[in-house]
């Protein structure tokens, strides 16, 4: 049987990091299950166009993972872009946050959303909300809420959002109060967590190869997937064979994880929405004044859609589309695509443009659905995993909202606790 002091599943961003934190020359061995590294942030380059699995734009905090990351990036070609995101409001774009810009809706659309977000308090109560819903009509009433918040996170999440956690979205959700709205309408701010983003020309996995760089060839095992675990013995098993682990971190989903090792728990307490994202490259430029933008209607198949050739400077529309769906939905690509390209012809955005070029791909999971029991269950996973010498980090290690940065730093402080 293999021995190993460190073992970690996934060679994604969260499982990389972790690699690099610990040392690569300590006693290590990742396993990937795919051929590949970089988990959901790899890159595609087909036919002259540049593109992810997903929008994956980079929102750095903290000045010193930035600099750590790119110390290590071969690439000195990278963007640090001023965002410009918009909403589609029925045919009138609206500056992103949409609770900020009321003021640019039509005049009785505007009306109702001021009255609303006056009397909100009068009608929806102050208590503790009960559900994210709740939340978004307790914060800025009727209007604001059925105009735009309520429609699209639906469309995002795929469920109701009275199923979710009124702090599913954490820090990233726009807040706003009366004040900030009012201001708003005559001294424009409309800065949030990802006011500015970084971009490599060559795409995210330039990010991804910049956690390589240190790490030994021979301590990554591509194509080997975990199938079991023992945590008395410390055991793992996987497609290839048995390895003895002192510690193991995964950034696999904890409902995953919790099943290799044979834990109880409650299976519904996990649920998540799934993500066909289309790449599609044009024959010239389409509009150049908007990085990306946000489709609550749900007449609308897509719920946001960006451009990488306004990011780039390049001279053919390029674009991701992002559809979401509840998992266990199934998806027919070809009949998606069409219906995508006639909602793109219909928002005005394709306009004679000839597609020369198209990659699609699922993402399951794409964001996890935070619930009440979702969040009890998560907590008692990880602490019982824990005592068997598995921390399970990342988005869907930890079954929670969060950034590629907060991967890097959870994984940091991670491995000073696990040296320790």
């Amino acid at each position: 049987m293999d021995q190993v002091e460190f073992l970690v599943v996934g060679a994604g961003v969260t499982g990389l990091s972790f690699a690099n934190w610990v040392g690569p020359d300590r006693d290590l061995l990742v396993l990937e299950a795919d051929t590949e590294p970089g988990g959901y942030c790899k890159t595609i380059v087909q036919d002259g166009f540049v593109w992810d699995y997903s929008g994956h734009f980079f929102h750095f905090r903290d000045a010193e993972i930035e600099a750590w990351l790119r110390q290590r990036m071969t690439t000195s070609d990278i963007r640090t872009i001023e965002k410009q995101s918009l909403v589609r409001f029925r045919d009138v774009d609206v500056d992103f946050p949409f609770q900020k810009n009321i003021h640019q809706l039509p005049r009785q659309e505007f009306i109702d959303c001021l009255v609303d977000l006056y009397f909100r308090e009068e009608q929806y109560g102050d208590d503790e909300p009960a559900s994210f819903e709740q939340m978004l009509y307790q914060k800025f009433g009727k209007s604001i809420a059925e105009h735009f918040l309520v429609p699209y996170n639906e469309k995002l999440y795929a469920c109701s959002l009275d199923e979710l956690d009124h702090r599913a979205m954490g820090r990233f959700f726009p807040y706003a109060d009366t004040a900030d709205i009012i201001r708003n309408m005559r001294t424009p701010d409309n800065r949030t967590y990802n006011a500015t983003f970084s971009y490599p020309m060559g795409g995210a996995v330039e990010y991804v190869r910049a956690l390589l760089r240190d790490i030994p060839d021979d301590k990554i095992s591509y194509g080997e997937r975990l199938t079991g675990l023992d945590l008395k013995r410390r055991v793992a098993t996987t497609t290839k064979r048995e390895i003895q682990y002192g510690k193991l971190v995964s950034s696999a989903p904890l409902n995953r994880l919790a099943a290799a090792a044979g834990l109880d728990h409650d299976a519904d307490a996990f649920s998540w929405n799934k993500v066909l994202v289309f790449n599609l490259g044009f024959d010239r430029k389409g509009r150049d004044d908007v990085h990306w933008m946000y489709f609550p209607e749900r007449g609308v198949s897509f719920y946001r859609v960006g451009w990488y050739d306004n990011i780039m400077q390049s001279d053919r529309m390029s674009l991701y589309v992002e559809i979401g769906a509840r998992a266990g939905a199934s998806f027919d690509v070809d009949s998606e695509r069409e219906r995508v390209l006639a909602d793109l012809a219909k928002a005005g955005i394709v306009n004679g443009h000839e597609l020369v070029s198209w990659h699609s791909v699922v993402l399951d999971p794409a964001y996890v659905h935070i619930t009440n029991k979702s969040i009890v269950e998560a907590g008692r996973l990880r602490d019982e995993l824990a005592e068997g010498g598995v921390y399970s980090a990342g988005r869907y290690g930890r079954w929670t909202y969060c950034s590629i940065e907060d991967n890097i730093l959870e994984t940091r402080a991670l491995a000073a606790q696990l040296r320790a």
